[in-house]
């Protein structure tokens, strides 16, 4: 088994409800996001933010906003939907019920089963 394979497929399953949890904190843009998620060891590239972002918002999980700062070129800021905070809300619970299981049968002792 390709253990770097089983981390990608996780990692996967869970990004989008990562960076919903990163937006539903404050409105962010797409860097600021991919800053966000690396300070928190969810290395991901900007090539992977953008098209997850764009899917987001034709779910209607999130809403987009082009904004000028006082310097520099325009930003697409982002800010989460009530339709995105449920979904969040849902994955939070199936989160928690899905990692309580996973480490209670991986760090079940073996000589107890």
């Amino acid at each position: 088994m390709n253990k770097d394979n089983a981390i990608i497929q996780i990692k996967k399953g869970a990004l989008e409800y990562c960076v919903l949890a990163v937006i539903a904190r404050e409105e962010n843009y797409g860097y600021q996001i991919v800053k966000i998620l690396g300070e928190h060891g969810l290395i991901t590239p900007e090539g992977t933010i953008y098209p997850l972002l764009a899917r987001l918002k034709k779910d209607g999980l999130v809403t987009a906003a082009w904004r000028a700062p006082k310097q520099g070129s325009p930003r697409k800021y982002y800010r989460i939907t009530d339709a995105g905070d449920a979904a969040l809300k849902e994955f939070r619970l199936s989160w928690s019920d899905f990692a309580g299981s996973v480490d209670c049968v991986l760090l079940k002792n073996n000589r107890e089963a």
